[in-house]
């Protein structure tokens, strides 16, 4: 994978990857970049993208929707795929991508995208309202969390991962303080790029199938589903991974890995999911989904569906 730091960075990008007529994903906000493309789709997110004749290569922009929408394009075609984050969602790192329709309702997941190149640029960030900025945060520190205890987890991913979540911790409260602020924004940025990596090598674990669970049944954002399910799966996994998750709130700066990440998620106003509407009464369902997921099977700790129902009602 290529990196590149600086909007000013992707035409040579481009170049370099040999994307002469590029497929542009991209919501109409991003208009003003006036990004070369010899074909465009706005629809974010969208289950019906189909790639134009003619392009040779997929820019995607924006937050993880969009990129999902482009790695979706990206393996149905062949074609490489450079993505410029304008989240902190990590989604650019992995070839695999949940496909939604505009409802955000998750149609199906999928993968084999051709992930060749990212840019990175803090300036695409300075306009992230408050909710979105921690929710995607908090996606990319649960990332590194679960990098760190998940049976693929490995010395590389756990680098990243303790670096990931040293910046997160750090900038967080600064960048909800001032927005505009562009130090800290790059160094959230940063952030997210490392547990991205970390995501990339390690996977995921259970906070995540939580998470995906409750977003792609409700259409919730995938952020503030981990900001809420983080916390409970950290308390579940700290019998089987106590020394990892200490080792989590070393790099956050902490003896209280669940207080902070609880404390982080509230700068967000992120508290409870009866908050967005979750039914109690199907919780029982959502747990059953998610302990079938690839990320709960993943997890140090074996989870049984009601324990998840559980952890679920915990953070109702």
């Amino acid at each position: 994978m290529i990196v590149r730091w600086g909007l000013d960075q992707l035409e040579p990008l481009l170049a370099e990857l040999g994307i002469e007529r590029p497929f542009l994903v991209a919501s109409p906000r991003w208009d003003e970049l006036g990004l070369p493309a010899a074909g465009r789709w706005e629809e974010i997110p969208s289950d019906r993208i189909a790639v134009p004749d003619g392009v040779d290569g997929i820019v995607a922009v924006g937050g993880g929707s969009a990129i999902d929408t482009a790695k979706a394009a990206s393996a149905a075609s062949g074609l490489p795929l450079v993505s410029v984050p304008t989240t902190y969602s990590g989604a650019e790192w992995t070839p695999s991508f949940g496909v939604r329709d505009p409802d955000r309702r998750l149609v199906r997941g999928g993968s084999g995208a051709h992930l060749a190149g990212i840019v990175y640029d803090p300036e695409l960030t300075l306009t992230l309202p408050r909710e979105a900025t921690v929710g995607t945060a908090m996606n990319a520190l649960a990332h590194a969390a679960e990098a760190m205890y998940v049976k693929g987890r490995n010395d590389e991913a756990d680098r990243d991962a303790r670096e990931a979540a040293t910046r997160i911790a750090a900038a967080l409260p600064a960048v909800v303080a001032d927005g505009r602020a562009l130090g800290p924004r790059k160094t959230l940025l940063l952030g997210a790029s490392y547990a991205g990596q970390a995501l990339a090598s390690a996977g995921l674990g259970l906070a995540h199938a939580m998470a995906q669970t409750l977003g792609g049944r409700y259409g919730h954002p995938h952020g503030a589903m981990n900001a809420l399910s983080l916390p409970p799966a950290l308390r579940f996994n700290l019998p089987a991974a106590a020394k990892e998750i200490e080792s989590f709130g070393d790099a956050m700066g902490t003896h209280d890995p669940v207080g902070k990440v609880v404390s982080l998620a509230k700068l967000g106003g992120f508290e409870r999911l009866r908050d967005f509407g979750v039914p109690e009464a199907e919780l029982a369902e959502v747990a059953d989904a998610a302990a079938a997921r690839p990320g709960a099977k993943a997890n140090p700790r074996p989870a049984s569906a009601a324990e998840v129902a559980e952890l679920l009602r915990s953070i109702w």
